[in-house]
């Protein structure tokens, strides 16, 4: 279990999608599925702080944005963690593969998207109404699951901040979802049951798997940290389909 926090840690901190190497081992060990995700949940939040921390040159001059989303990220936190504990487990099953691979597809696309939107409409610092809303609903799926939340946010980031380098939007990630996962975190110590050994676990190697991955992340150009999304992003689709 901590072993399995170190990497997820990491790979949030670069992309995201640690969710699929931490829930699994809890599923593994006995737990059912809800308690699996609520203590994966808070098993990983002290690795998106971690990760952010490693991020904080690339957050320098970010706060207003950072403020901005944070506010989309909160309520969407909030209202997934609340679904996770009303609909069945089967809610979100059809969709999610669906959700990463347009992300993929965005990611990839994103340089030459970017260009089109920049010379269409004047430039945004903040993404304006359609960036808050869809980290609104990244936030919600984050709350409910969050599987590859780190790639969706990235995509939507990119192509609505076109202006923006890559690793600077992947800090801002770093720190929406991990507003997402503390959010949810909190819903879910009043009002779910929690395994709480593995989530201590989960939480020690999380949070330093987060300063290795931002170690990491941040030595990466961009056209190998947008690689290392897309292979990420094709593996979480190929283990959710299977």
């Amino acid at each position: 279990m901590l072993a399995a926090g170190v990497f997820a840690g990491a790979i949030n901190t670069v992309v995201g999608s640690g969710t699929l190497v931490t829930f699994p081992v809890l599923l593994a060990v006995g737990y059912s599925p809800v308690v699996a995700n609520v203590s994966n949940t808070l098993g990983l939040v002290p690795g998106s702080v971690s990760g952010a921390i490693g991020y904080r040159e690339e957050l320098a001059g970010q706060r207003r944005r950072a403020l901005v989303l944070a506010s989309a990220s909160l309520v969407g936190g909030i209202t997934g963690a609340v679904l996770l504990l009303s609909l069945p487990g089967s809610a979100f099953e059809a969709i999610v593969p669906a959700l990463i691979a347009i992300a993929l597809v965005l990611v990839v696309l994103q340089p030459r998207l970017a260009r089109v939107l920049a010379a269409r409409r004047p430039a945004r610092p903040h993404g304006g109404p359609t960036l808050w809303a869809g980290v609104f609903a990244t936030g919600i799926y984050g709350g409910y699951f969050g599987a590859a939340q780190g790639v969706i946010l990235l995509a939507l980031l990119g192509i609505t901040i076109p202006s923006e380098d890559l690793q600077r939007l992947n800090a801002l990630k770093n720190v929406l979802a991990g507003l997402v996962n503390g959010v949810a975190a909190v819903v879910f110590v009043f009002f779910a049951s929690v395994a709480w050994l593995p989530a201590l676990l989960l939480a020690a190697g999380s949070a330093a798997g987060g300063q290795l991955g931002a170690r990491i992340g941040r030595s990466l150009s961009q056209p190998v940290l947008r690689g290392v999304i897309v292979v990420v992003g094709v593996a979480a689709i190929v283990q959710l389909l299977a």
